[in-house]
């Protein structure tokens, strides 16, 4: 089982990335960055190494 701690809803996935929600799903249409959902409300849910690998990457560009 995963831990809760290891995702991220979109508010605080824009947050860690500085980026609004919108950019976030942009993002996603682009395949820029993998969403998953949560199964019981179908809630993005962003894995922080995701969000820390897309982080580095905006970072050195």
């Amino acid at each position: 089982m995963k831990k809760i701690d290891e995702y991220m809803c979109i508010k605080e996935a824009a947050t860690f990335l500085g980026v609004s929600p919108n950019t976030l799903r942009n993002w996603e249409k682009e395949k820029k960055i993998t969403v998953y959902r949560n199964p019981q409300n179908r809630y993005r849910l962003y894995k922080r190494e995701d969000l820390e690998t897309l982080l580095n990457q905006i970072q050195k560009s």
